[in-house]
């Protein structure tokens, strides 16, 4: 009989260790596969929708709404503040029934290209509509696409001297910002619509095939609602603008290029130039935003009037005659060296790309028509001018006098680096009160009337000036200007106010220092932003000729241009391009065409 024999299983070293480790670790697995794993978010939401029913369908329909109303939006947004009425969004854009049309005839893929196509074209209309607003709100037109991106960092830079660097850094990436954002909540709704869309195709189909027919009849009968079509084609309508404002900007380079280089006096001799003034000291002088409105506006015409009133009576008793017009200038509401080249070179330059053409040639500005002569010594006084200006040459000055020229010590207000009384005193003591062998055509740019018009400085003792230390308490007890430049009442009357500011400083200096054989022209640059003029005022700035010598204004009398610094209503209006040549010829000058 076999004998079997059983042997126990002896534990080898270190064996208790490893099956301990072992089964700690089939505990852990049987625990991970009893313990269920914690459900993802969007399951959570998918489970909620099953849960809460009725309040899903809600958030559904209204996501649904809120896209349809963003895309309506965009489509009928108007590019003018005044014009965003609720009226201009009851309408039927042609656009958005032809996005409906396309979504549903296209397979999935192509279908959210498409879509996505659609919401950026949806914030490039939007973003061209805000800043025509912006635009027309400021400078009284629309935004040009091929001009006025050169713009934006000087409209950043108005924005730092104005309320500070931080508030201009954060409003360039709040810019930015808002563009993105625009982006994407656009593309998410034209997504989501496209969705929708293509869930329900039959439904949107007779939808779609109902908006077009209401579309093509309404159309077709011209018929309106609020005083305006109910068939519009808003958003076609101002990509089109924009882009025949581009093709048309690009093709006036060219063409300007050309006319640019024709000048009635071009070939003028020099002793042929403006010989009736010899002997005299000329000054050009422009105000800052200088116009129309000041004079006429209800609520800035009575302080500005009396100003206008007051300083001929004064220059009447010192011995100074003037003559006043109207010239209306090639800008509106800003770009202010629109209107310098305007008047001083004969041409309409309205634009920057015509400003860049025109400086970079040799047409013959009136400034450097004195140059030229030989018989002036030229100079300009720039307080305005901060970094380098290439200009000067242009404009025919021997010297230039800018903001760092000028020995200022006392504080900027906003945006003006100095007061306008400190910048002539300047003038006086730095330049037109030395003796010099030849007399003096002097180029003045005053900018104590730029806006925001807060704070103001105030007018003090002439005596009192110095360094320009006195100003310092009067910059402190000013208005702010985030106080002012939001406020349309506020910003009329201090924009008045610094009107009356500026003339009264100019004539008075006059008063003080103008001699015999001094000639003083001064003029506005352009009208002050719309919110301030008005949405319907036009570009006309009052233009003046001041002096002793009633040769001088006799010279003009033809002119017909009203007695004192006040132009009248009805006085002759004519373009600033046409002041050049008028000027010349009053006073001597035999026209030499040359170019063109």
């Amino acid at each position: 009989m076999p004998v079997f024999t059983r042997f126990s299983e002896s534990p080898q070293p270190g064996a208790s260790g490893a099956g301990t480790e072992r089964d700690e670790r089939e505990e852990a697995v049987s625990a991970e596969v009893q313990t269920p794993a914690p459900r993802s978010r969007l399951t959570h939401l998918r489970t909620w929708r099953t849960r809460h029913p009725r309040a899903a369908r809600a958030l559904h329909l209204t996501t649904n709404a809120l896209a349809a109303a963003l895309v309506l939006g965009a489509l009928l947004l108007p590019n003018t503040l005044a014009a965003v009425e609720p009226d201009r969004f009851a309408r039927i854009p042609a656009e958005a029934v032809i996005g409906a049309v396309v979504t549903l005839v296209l397979p999935r893929r192509p279908r959210l290209v498409a879509a996505v196509l659609y919401g950026l074209g949806l914030t490039a209309l939007t973003t061209v509509n805000l800043l025509d607003m912006g635009f027309n709100e400021y400078l009284g037109r629309g935004f040009n696409a091929a001009l006025d991106w050169d713009l934006l960092p000087d409209a950043q830079a108005y924005v730092e001297d104005t309320l500070g660097g931080g508030v201009a850094t954060a409003a360039a990436v709040g810019a930015v910002v808002l563009v993105l954002l625009v982006a994407a909540v656009m593309v998410a709704a034209t997504i989501r619509l496209a969705g929708v869309l293509s869930r329900h195709r039959v439904r949107a189909a007779k939808g779609a095939l109902l908006a077009g027919t209401v579309w093509v009849t309404c159309a077709a009968l011209g018929l309106t609602l609020f005083g305006g079509p109910i068939a519009s084609e808003r958003g076609a309508g101002a990509l089109r603008v924009h882009a025949q404002r581009t093709v048309d900007s690009l093709r006036d380079e060219a063409a300007f290029a050309q006319e640019a280089k024709a000048d009635t006096f071009g070939n003028t001799p020099p002793d042929q130039l403006l010989p009736d003034l010899r002997g005299k000291d000329v000054i050009f002088t422009f105000i800052e935003s200088y116009g129309r409105s000041a004079l006429e506006d209800p609520v800035m015409a009575p302080g500005v009037g009396r100003t206008l009133d007051t300083g001929t009576e004064a220059l009447a008793k010192a011995g100074f005659d003037a003559r006043s017009g109207w010239l209306t200038s090639a800008t509106f509401g800003g770009s202010s060296w629109l209107g310098h080249s305007t008047a001083m070179s004969g041409l309409w330059i309205d634009n920057q790309r015509r400003y860049r053409t025109v400086t970079a040639g040799d047409h013959l500005t009136l400034t450097k028509a004195f140059q030229k002569t030989g018989a002036w010594d030229t100079v300009g006084v720039m307080p305005g001018v901060q970094k380098g200006w290439p200009e000067e040459k242009w404009y025919g000055l021997d010297k230039l006098y800018d903001a760092f020229d000028l020995g200022y010590r006392g504080p900027k207000f906003s945006w003006s680096t100095m007061p306008d009384q400190y910048a002539l005193e300047a003038f006086q003591r730095q330049v037109h009160g030395k003796q010099r062998d030849k007399p003096l055509m002097s180029f003045v740019i005053l900018t104590s009337s730029h806006q925001p018009w807060a704070p103001l400085p105030k007018l003090v003792g002439w005596d009192e000036l110095g360094d320009g230390s006195v100003f310092g308490a009067i910059e402190k007890a000013g208005k702010k200007a985030s106080n002012v430049i939001t406020d349309t009442t506020r910003s009329r009357q201090e924009y008045a106010r610094s009107i009356q500011y500026s003339v009264t400083s100019l004539t008075q200096w006059l008063e003080r220092y103008g001699t015999d054989d001094t000639v003083l022209v001064f003029l506005g640059d352009h009208q002050p932003m719309a919110r301030v003029s008005g949405n319907r005022a036009g570009r006309d700035v009052p233009v003046s000729i001041v002096a002793k010598d009633p040769k001088v204004l006799d010279k003009v009398a033809d002119w017909n241009w009203t007695e004192g610094l006040r132009p009248d209503r009805d006085a002759p209006v004519w373009k600033m391009s046409a002041f050049r040549d008028r000027f010349l010829k009053a006073y001597g000058s035999t026209p030499h065409a040359s170019g063109g």
